[in-house]
């Protein structure tokens, strides 16, 4: 799929729908990484502080910008590059780049048209979107929207629900099965405790009937009711044996998300992943976490090629992608800066994302003299320059 063509600063971006005789203006944005801002003048506070917010002192969420900023590239001269490729292989498919939506839960939060909006916008762009559990659309509404569609597991209380969900994924037809294995109980979002967060009615976890999501929208004053919400229906003492019997399930690939030990990444290999993420939870799990990148090279190691390597955690642009292709990674899971730009135009303003994304990631190919995102995985980095 050829990669889409970026925004025309002087149009002002597409345009988005729903508002107005006309189709309205999608705020402009000069990269991706500006859509955070523009989001924040969108949302409402508590809204913006459940997509924004981390865990305890938000360390790990901000460890995450830290350490992207601190890798350097060596970027190659006189290399004949042009017009580079943005295509990568993930998971054995070619997209139109190395990089997968990041499962985010309840998307209706900040835009009515959701999953199913981001979703598309995906497909168009030609980049694998990983529908979450805590979706507020099903997978089945998700997966119809195009293009291809990864399914992220939560592991729940009641296995039968877990098996529900495997075979609905398969059978709406995901191409991918991801399972999340850092949320043993949901980390303390200081943000939401002190906001009091729940749900709005018009916003739940449609792929969980009957998970006691009434909790979700239970408001009480210096509490969070998702965190009782996931407290009641994840199970939290997932093992590397559920990971094989989840293996046996399906015959999709397995991707396990949330390793930072390369021990564990190793043992995620043993069990039967294609693929491992390399992942702090975009700082909202265990406060003393590193960044995704700052491990990544010891993960690379450990698995010694046995598995596709991917990595999250505060990708913003282009140039974190570079980032993390020099570092080795097969490719990124990019979550929040979609979910801005959904926010602020829907789903032309996640078309004007991936957009920017492209571009922002060709250019960054171009100025390090690579012709392809695999030739950007044998340049050399500095860590701390």
């Amino acid at each position: 799929m050829a990669d889409p063509t970026p925004p025309d600063p002087a149009s002002d971006v597409p345009a988005a729908a729903g508002a107005g005789t006309g189709p309205p203006v999608v705020p402009f944005a000069a990269s991706l990484a500006d859509y955070a801002e523009l989001a924040r003048a969108a949302l409402p506070p508590d809204v913006y502080d459940f997509v924004a917010g981390g865990s305890g002192a938000e360390a790990a969420l901000a460890a995450n910008r830290a350490a992207l900023d601190r890798i350097a590239v060596l970027p190659r001269m006189l290399r004949g590059v042009d017009q580079p490729r943005t295509d990568g292989s993930l998971l054995g498919r070619r997209h139109a780049l190395p990089v997968a939506v990041a499962p985010m839960a309840y998307q209706r939060l900040v835009h009515p048209d959701g999953e199913p909006a981001l979703a598309a916008a995906a497909g168009a762009a030609g980049v694998p979107y990983v529908a979450s559990t805590l979706s507020s659309a099903t997978v089945e509404e998700i997966a119809a929207a195009g293009g291809p569609v990864w399914f992220q597991l939560y592991w729940l209380r009641d296995r039968a629900m877990v098996r529900d969900l495997v075979d609905r994924a398969q059978a709406a037809g995901c191409t991918a099965l991801m399972v999340t294995v850092d949320v043993p109980i949901l980390g303390p979002r200081l943000r939401d405790v002190r906001n009091g967060f729940a749900l709005p009615p018009q916003v739940a976890a449609v792929n969980l009937p009957g998970s006691r999501d009434d909790l979700a929208h239970a408001g009480i004053p210096g509490t969070s009711a998702v965190a009782r919400h996931t407290s009641a229906a994840f199970a939290s003492a997932l093992t590397w044996s559920d990971i094989e019997w989840l293996r046996g399930r399906t015959d999709l690939p397995l991707v396990v998300k949330g390793v930072l030990d390369p021990r564990d990444a190793a043992l995620a290999v043993d069990a039967g992943a294609d693929a491992v993420v390399v992942s702090n939870h975009g700082g909202r799990q265990l406060d003393a976490a590193p960044a995704g990148v700052t491990v990544l090279p010891q993960v690379l190691a450990a698995v010694a090629d046995r598995c596709e390597v991917l990595v999250d955690g505060g990708i913003s642009g282009g140039v974190d992608v570079l980032r993390a292709l020099a570092l080795g990674a097969t490719g990124v899971l990019i979550g929040r800066p979609l979910l801005w730009a959904l926010a602020v135009g829907g789903r032309a303003g996640a078309d004007a994302a991936f957009a920017l994304l492209a571009a922002e990631l060709r250019d960054a190919l171009t100025l390090a003299g690579c012709a392809d995102p695999a030739e950007a995985r044998d340049l050399r980095t500095i860590t701390g320059g």
